[in-house]
Order: C-alpha cells, then sequence, then structure tokens
C-alpha cells in the first residue's frame, strides 16, 4: 500500500468520524461527555431501601438560620453525609423593566444563598471525612441567558461562579466532588410558579409541555453524571444544546442567536404560550 493511499484511507476514516460525531450531536440531549458517560461510563447503582434508611426533615432554604440544625439532625441520624443534592429553586417569567426589586431578592435568597448557606454547614463534615459529593441542579440559564429571566439568570449565574470556585478550592481533597448540572426546559411546575414581576404573583396555570423533556429522562441523566463524578453536564434537547455550546465556545454567534429567539420567546410569553415551545417544532427527540 503506498503512503498516498494510506492518507486518503486516514483522511476518510476522519471524516467519517466527523459526520457520527455529528449526526450523534444532532440527536444528544446532553454534552458529549455525558453521553460518552451514558455510553461508556459506569452506571448508576440500583439500591435497596429500607425503612431506617429514610429520613424526611422538612427544610426551608429561606431560613437559613435553620440550616446547620438540620445538618446535626442527619449527622444524628445517619452518621455520615455521602452527598448533598442541591435541587431547590423557583424561576421568573417578566421583563426586567416590569420586575419589582423584591422578585431579585426573593430569587437570589432562594436560589443563590439558601443553596450556598446548606451547602457551606454539610461542607465542614465532609472536608473532616475528606469525601463526599455536593451537586448542584442549576440550569442552562446559569450559562446562557434569555429574556423574562434576568433574575432568575442572574441566581443561576452566581450559583456556577460559587461552585466553580469552591471546586477550585478543594482540589486538595480529591474525594470531595463538586458537581453542576444544568438541565435545559424539563416538565415540571417550574413555570406554573414562576414569580411574574411581583413578589406576590405567578404564572399560576399550566402550559403546554409536550415538547420539554421528560421528568424521568433528566433524572436518568443526572444519576449518570452523579455516577461518573462529571463537574459539569448540560441536559438539553436541540437546539438549546447547540445554543449552549455556542455560548461557550462562540459568545458572538450566540449574542446574535439569543436576540434572534429572544423575540419569539417574549411574543409566547405574552400569548400565554410557554416562552420556548416554537422552537422545539422540527427539533424534538423523543426518549424512553
Amino acid at each position: 500500500m503506498s503512503w498516498e493511499l494510506l492518507l486518503w484511507l486516514l483522511a476518510l476514516c476522519a471524516l467519517v468520524a466527523l459526520v457520527v460525531q455529528l449526526l450523534r450531536f444532532l440527536r444528544a440531549d446532553g454534552d458529549l461527555t455525558l453521553m460518552w458517560a451514558e455510553w461508556q461510563g459506569r452506571r448508576p447503582e440500583n439500591g435497596n431501601l429500607k425503612e431506617k434508611d429514610i429520613l424526611i426533615l422538612p427544610l426551608d432554604l429561606t431560613d437559613r438560620s435553620s440550616h446547620e440544625a438540620a445538618t446535626k439532625v442527619v449527622l444524628q441520624e445517619f452518621g455520615k453525609i455521602d452527598i448533598l443534592v442541591n435541587n431547590a429553586g423557583r424561576s421568573q417569567r417578566s421583563l426586567g423593566v416590569d420586575t419589582s426589586l423584591d422578585v431579585f431578592k426573593e430569587l437570589i435568597e432562594l436560589n443563590y444563598l439558601g443553596t450556598v448557606s446548606l451547602t457551606l454547614c454539610v461542607l465542614p463534615h465532609m472536608i473532616e471525612r475528606k469525601q463526599g459529593k455536593i451537586v448542584t441542579v442549576n440550569s442552562l440559564l446559569g450559562i446562557i441567558s434569555a429574556p423574562l429571566s434576568t433574575g432568575y439568570c442572574a441566581s443561576k449565574h452566581a450559583l456556577r461562579g460559587f461552585f466553580n470556585c469552591l471546586r477550585a478550592e478543594l482540589a486538595t481533597y480529591p474525594g470531595i466532588v463538586v458537581s453542576n448540572i444544568c438541565p435545559g426546559p424539563v416538565q415540571s411546575n417550574i413555570v406554573k410558579n414562576s414569580l411574574i414581576g411581583d413578589v406576590q404573583k405567578t404564572v399560576g396555570v399550566d402550559t403546554d409541555q409536550s415538547h420539554k423533556m421528560a421528568t424521568s429522562r433528566c433524572v436518568r441523566l443526572m444519576l449518570i453524571s452523579m455516577a461518573n463524578d462529571l463537574k459539569e453536564v448540560w441536559i438539553t434537547d436541540q437546539p438549546f444544546l447547540l445554543i449552549t455550546y455556542l455560548w461557550q465556545y462562540m459568545p458572538t454567534w450566540a449574542w446574535w442567536l439569543t436576540n434572534k429567539l429572544g423575540k419569539k420567546r417574549i411574543e409566547n410569553f405574552k400569548n400565554g404560550l410557554d416562552a420556548d415551545i416554537s422552537y422545539f417544532k422540527a427539533w424534538k427527540t423523543k426518549h424512553d
């Protein structure tokens, strides 16, 4: 075989690999690292919980004075904390100019400060044991930005910054894993409970969610990310996955596209529709 033929074969293989990756990306509902972990990584373990393994403890994230006591109750019950999953928050559906300062305060108090407070209560125990997992359910809006979510985006960007810094500070404790999980639109009540301009007002009505990712699929990908100790994952269908990659690596293009799509998002909201519904007509991928 001549060197020229070998080079042609190598080029062909590279082209085929590129096409395969492109097709995988177009059908993906998570970033490529997460998709690889789902294919080749560790599988989440199936638990066998008994009644003695379960403790239901009511908690108000905005009541930060109660977090230390709640942490002590858990430690007294189980003797250790292996994993903290921060999964609480509230969203927003209003233009910044129409939003009271109380809404921004509420979102920062709950989404950001409440999560940070609980984490700081659990963290000393993990440092003492030199192991543990801190998993924070953030949002794609902690990476990108979108109209109607000024306060929500601010709180989620703050979370991402805090936990990225915390991960660097814990570099001397390799047994402590800090993970940011950033889902896109998922079937839930988050839009229904979103604040709209005033801290006493919410959207209050259900909108069509058939275009959004099934909750079970999102949970499955979250468990895979935890099992494989991924530092940050993006869980979303197209076109939001593409938009997230643009925000991360090509921000100038991302700004242009966001401005275009943002007009439709505002129009959808004003017409009583889910803000993101129009983006999914040609892109929605079904998953079991």
